[in-house]
């Protein structure tokens, strides 16, 4: 079984980056999904594909997956740039502008 070991993206309703800092290990699904007849929901006997562990660095996380003997795929993050406004929103309420602030 691989499993892979990656670094969580930001979620896309924030602009922090609040539980991004972490790695997660994460197991693939064993079994396809099946879609129920009569309710329409997907469903899977594989309780496995379930499970994500948290680690606060990567060797932490390789260092589990070695430990239990699985096979393991590092998926780099790709890091973006900040976006860091020299003033900011504190502009709005300068008392130094150089025009009167209005709407």
């Amino acid at each position: 079984m691989r499993v892979r070991i990656y670094q969580p993206a930001r979620n896309a309703m924030q602009s922090g980056t609040a539980r991004s800092k972490g790695w997660l290990l994460e197991f693939p699904a064993a079994d396809p999904r099946e879609i129920d007849p009569l309710m329409g929901w997907t469903s899977s006997d594989d309780t496995q594909s379930q499970v994500r562990l948290r680690f606060d660095t990567r060797k932490q996380a390789e260092d589990y997956a070695r430990d239990h003997g699985l096979e393991f795929e590092v998926l780099e993050p790709h890091k973006r740039r900040a976006n860091v406004r020299m003033r900011g929103y504190g502009e709005n309420f300068a008392t130094d502008r150089r025009m009167p602030w209005t709407h």
